[in-house]
Parts: structure tokens; sequence; C-alpha cells
């Protein structure tokens, strides 16, 4: 299981991503946010679901990137490209997968902006290849560990948060997946891509980078329920 986690606000784009791989009793740490930036041009991918299915789809979707195809002008042709790789390597891998008791499993988070789109995309593509675009009435998009983030996005995020305020609500949803699954941990990956400048950051933080922010979390928690006016509940 993994957490990949897309924002999408006015001032630009943010994605979050665990680096947790679990095989077994066996865990790696693995990147999970795939970026392709050049000159009008920038976008970012995560994959939730089997591994060798997502390298492929990534490695191919590399191959027609790296042709400067001059009909990638704006972000959904990019994602329909993509969206053709995931059906190329179900036809190819499909049966095998199925035969081998595996079902063909990736879900895709897409996000980014190409030369002529106004603003900024966020996609989540499904593993038959079609796609939503994430508007401004749910900004954001969980693939993965999902269960357990969801609240504090609900509660905090809009469309007109800024971006370091998606970031932090980003990080405390990621923070409430990791206390409640142990196949979701540090170190996580950050990056964010600001509106027309076609350009992601990105940035790795460990647990102990983490740490001061986990706690402050947890006790402010711990104080505001404290705080909480409890004549209500004396007749239970």
């Amino acid at each position: 299981m993994t957490y990949c986690l897309g924002i999408k606000v006015k001032e630009g784009l943010i994605a979050i991503a665990d680096t947790r791989i679990t095989s077994g009793t066996s865990k790696s740490t693995k990147k999970k946010i795939y970026v392709e930036q050049r000159e009008g041009h920038s976008l970012f991918i995560m994959t939730s679901g089997l591994r060798s299915v997502r390298d492929k789809a990534v490695h191919y979707f590399q191959e027609l990137f790296g042709e400067r195809k001059p009909d990638w002008n704006k972000m959904y042709k990019a994602v329909n490209s993509f969206g053709e790789q995931i059906k190329r390597v179900a036809e190819e891998d499909g049966d095998a997968l199925k035969k081998a008791g595996l079902k063909f499993n990736l879900f895709t988070i897409i996000g980014g902006q190409l030369a002529d789109d106004r603003e900024h995309k966020l996609y989540l593509l499904y593993p038959e290849g079609n796609w939503v675009e994430i508007g401004d009435d749910s900004p954001y998009v969980i693939i993965g560990n999902s269960g357990h983030g969801k609240t504090i996005l609900n509660r905090v995020l809009a469309s007109n948060s800024s971006i370091q305020q998606a970031v932090k609500a980003g990080f405390l949803s990621f923070d409430s997946t990791r206390v409640s699954a142990n196949n979701v941990d540090f170190p996580i990956d950050i990056a964010i891509y600001a509106n027309n400048s076609f350009m992601v950051k990105e940035n790795r933080y460990t647990a102990k980078d983490m740490e001061r922010v986990s706690r402050q979390w947890d006790d402010g928690l711990k104080t505001l329920l404290e705080k909480i006016p409890d004549d209500w509940s004396t007749d239970i």
C-alpha cells in the first residue's frame, strides 16, 4: 500500500507521497513522484498499484515525452497519452498477471501545466485509462491508503487556501495516515508547483525533520479535547 496526495489550490499544486515499499516482511524506500519538466512543460506523476505496471507505463510515457510531441500543448493531452500507456501495459501484461493471481491495478495522479494551459491542472486516472479532472469543489485526491487522511483535508482545505496552508494540511493528512497504517511511513517527498512557473520544486523529509510538527499536532489535539465542554455528556 502507499499514500499519494495531490492538491490543487489557486496558487498552484502540491504532491505528497510516502516512500515506503513493503514486500512480505521486507521494507524499503522508493521514490513515488516522477517529474518531467522543460521550457513550457512541467508535470508530475504519482501512482498506486503494482510497481511493475507503474514502472512500465512511466517508461513508455518517458519515451513519448522525449519526442517533444507538438500536440502536447495542454495537460489533458499528456494525460490522455499516459492513459494510452496504461492500456498498452494492460494488453501486454494483463493476462499474465491474472494467471498469477494478481489484478491489474494502477491509479494515477497527474498534475502540472503545459504551454497553452491557462492554469495548472490536476487529474485522477483509473486503471482503465479514463480520467477525471480535480476541480475547486473538491480540491484534492488521495490514492493508496486513503481512509485515514481525508478528515483534516475536508475540514481545513479549500481552493483559495494558500500553498503554505495546503502543504501543512497535506502533511497532517499524511501524518494521520502514518499513525493508523503500518504500510505508510517516512521519508515523504513533497513537490510544489506554482501557477505559471513551469518549475516543480521537490524536497524529501524524514521523521526527524518533521518530529516537532507531529508532536505539536498531537499535543494540540489533546489540548483542544480537554477544552471541549463536557456538560452535555454528564447523563451518559
